[in-house]
């Protein structure tokens, strides 16, 4: 088994996400955005996180589904994003962080969220994005596959070991008349790239940090403006979701 791909590390990164300020902090905006999406969903139907890893999404979204392929503690349930164990029009809200380009069969994954929404139900996948800045990081500094040529699938060595970092850009940006033709009951709401540089600087998951708690204010001023006035430096993604109604329009 790839080190990557090895359940007993919950803890460890479970640590290092909470330990390190910057990590921690930008976590807990991802899970906002979580919290914003949900609410521009209808009521009724479960919120499901797909990936949730060491993450600590049920602490700030009550009542959330906390999911994984990897048998990491605390979860709800064990499962594949390709196969998801719900009844058509069960969920209201589908919502991933980091994970969209580790899952070897994209349009599965699309098929699944398109089956289990009701109407009105949103994904929302924050992932990364090969803009002018995250296309030289992800190709030549970032551990993870990147192949921007590539497709909608790939040969995964494992479940975080496998990944093609170009995936959610692949998908829904450059292929977006493809999505859209396969995809008829989804809508792209928004596809808003962010965060240029506080993730990277932030070290991620591993061991090191270069941005302590005393400059993230101002790295997040600075992220802030660099992704408002270009866009695509931002590093991260997020793509909104709305599931169709069943006369094809798109539900508000």
């Amino acid at each position: 088994m790839n080190a990557l791909d090895d359940p007993a590390r919950y803890r460890e990164l479970r640590g290092r996400i909470r330990a390190k300020y910057a990590l921690d902090a930008l976590y807990r905006e991802v899970y906002a955005r979580y919290a914003a999406c949900v609410a521009r969903c209808p009521v009724g139907g479960a919120v499901l996180e797909i990936g949730s890893g060491a993450g600590f999404a049920r602490e700030l979204l009550p009542g959330l589904i906390a999911s994984d392929i990897l048998p990491y503690e605390g979860l709800d349930l064990l499962l594949d994003a390709r196969r998801l164990p719900f009844r058509a029009g069960a969920l209201r809200a589908i919502l991933m962080f980091n994970v969209f380009h580790h899952v070897p069969a994209a349009g599965a994954l699309l098929t699944e969220c398109e089956r289990v929404l009701r109407p009105g139900g949103r994904v929302l996948i924050v992932d990364q994005h090969p803009g002018i800045l995250g296309g030289p990081i992800l190709r030549y500094f970032h551990h993870e596959p990147y192949h921007p040529g590539g497709g909608w699938t790939f040969e995964s060595t494992g479940p975080l070991s496998g990944a093609n970092g170009a995936l959610c850009w692949i998908v829904f940006r450059r292929d977006r008349a493809e999505f859209t033709r396969r995809f008829p009951g989804l809508a792209i709401d928004r596809y808003e790239p962010h965060t240029p540089l506080r993730y990277w600087l932030s070290g991620g998951l591993k061991r090191w940090t270069l941005l302590p708690r005393a400059l993230y204010g101002a790295a997040t001023a600075i992220d802030r403006r660099l992704a408002a006035a270009w866009p695509d430096t931002g590093c991260f993604v997020d793509v909104e979701l709305v599931r169709r109604d069943r006369d094809g329009e798109r539900c508000s």
